[in-house]
């Protein structure tokens, strides 16, 4: 549950207000979800929304509580958690980290016709997409708050990088928003914000800020033509500091080429009843990148991480033709095995029948070009 719960700070938690009672839920209402709307499954789904302007000043509301598919833990989790010693993997399992999947290597020639993504570890994806060099939660750092060092390098070192033309923030946790790695960038780089986190960027200088609420979407130009990100919901939760929980949203994009082929970047989530909506809405998904790690123990870390069976479940509920496994072989957080959740997807893929190679399984710093073996 990210840098909050699996740090076990339990003052954070402990002001943390309940999610409000759901309604009754009906036939058609998602389970589990706080003041839902019905959804129909065989609906026509809506049309995509117009894109929005760039840089839109937004009004936005207080919080987002209302947007929590299931309550966030109290102390009594988190003491829970803390007594049966389930913050880190058990220390015999350590020597596994040694060999976790590391490969780094240049980056692919990407022209705006290439669709290439590189794993630079954690939910650090570097994406060319018409044109554009595109980041996804980065984090160069070596260490976040709260946690023990990262246990692969980067899989991408900075100066490696081409220009990056935009970057795409699923959620404010500190191991997907990285204050150090964003004051990297050029303060004009487009940075795609999730509800309420503008001015957490304008505070720190950046002057191309957008944020968006589920289903919107703006277009940024492109050399091979505009390349169109949408925000799409995602089963977690947001919190930064002791008296901000869930003031800003969270989810997914999905980043759509000019030649109409999709991406999916889930950011941080638990599996749910959103794939299948996502997928309803976005038809003919190409890849999605999923978190299959920090899952253990389930009791607490279902509702808000999907483990690797989730992702390869959520990954049919999409209707994507490609699942690239991420939230992994980075930062231990939570009590799983460091190679546990690679064997998993690979044994869980394999009982689906699906093609072998529609599984990107990469090892970090690896990188692999969408439509090539």
């Amino acid at each position: 549950m990210t840098e909050q719960t699996e740090r076990s700070v339990a003052e954070a938690h402990a002001a943390t207000p309940p999610a409000p009672a759901a309604p009754p839920a009906g036939p058609d209402t998602p389970p589990g979800r706080p003041g839902a709307t019905p959804v129909l499954p065989h609906a026509t789904p809506p049309p995509l929304a117009e894109p929005r302007p760039l840089t839109e000043p937004r009004t936005w509301p207080r919080d987002f509580t209302d947007r929590l598919t299931a309550p966030l833990p109290g102390v009594r989790a988190l003491a829970r958690i803390a007594r049966e010693g389930k913050l880190r993997p058990v220390p015999e399992s350590l020597q596994e980290i040694q060999e976790l999947p590391f490969e780094p290597g240049p980056l692919p020639a990407a022209g705006p016709a290439t669709i290439a993504l590189t794993w630079a570890g954690h939910a650090s994806w570097v994406i060319r997409i018409g044109g554009l060099t595109v980041l996804t939660d980065p984090v160069w750092s070596r260490k976040i708050l709260g946690t023990p060092p990262r246990v692969t390098p980067v899989g991408v070192r900075w100066e490696d990088l081409p220009p990056v033309d935009a970057v795409v923030i699923s959620h404010n946790h500190y191991d997907h928003l990285d204050a150090p790695t964003l004051k990297r960038l050029p303060l004009e780089t487009p940075l795609l914000l999730p509800a309420g986190l503008a001015p957490w960027a304008r505070r720190r200088g950046f002057t191309h800020v957008t944020d968006l609420d589920w289903w919107e979407a703006v277009e940024l130009p492109a050399p091979g033509g505009p390349v169109r990100f949408d925000f799409v919901p995602a089963h977690h939760w947001s919190k930064r500091t002791l008296t901000d929980t869930c003031r800003t949203l969270w989810g997914g994009w999905m980043l759509t080429a000019p030649d109409g082929r999709r991406l999916h970047f889930a950011g941080d989530t638990g599996y749910g009843h959103w794939f299948e909506e996502i997928g309803r809405r976005y038809p003919g998904i190409d890849l999605a990148m999923l978190p299959i790690g920090a899952y253990d123990p389930r009791w607490m870390l279902r509702p808000v991480h999907t483990d690797p069976e989730e992702a390869v479940r959520a990954c049919r509920d999409l209707g994507a033709r490609a699942l690239a496994p991420m939230h992994w072989s980075t930062f231990l957080l939570s009590a799983e095995r460091p190679l546990e959740p690679l064997h998993r997807v690979r044994a869980a893929w394999a009982a689906t029948g699906r093609p072998r190679a529609d599984l990107w399984d990469l090892p970090v710093g690896a990188s692999r070009v969408l439509g090539e073996g």
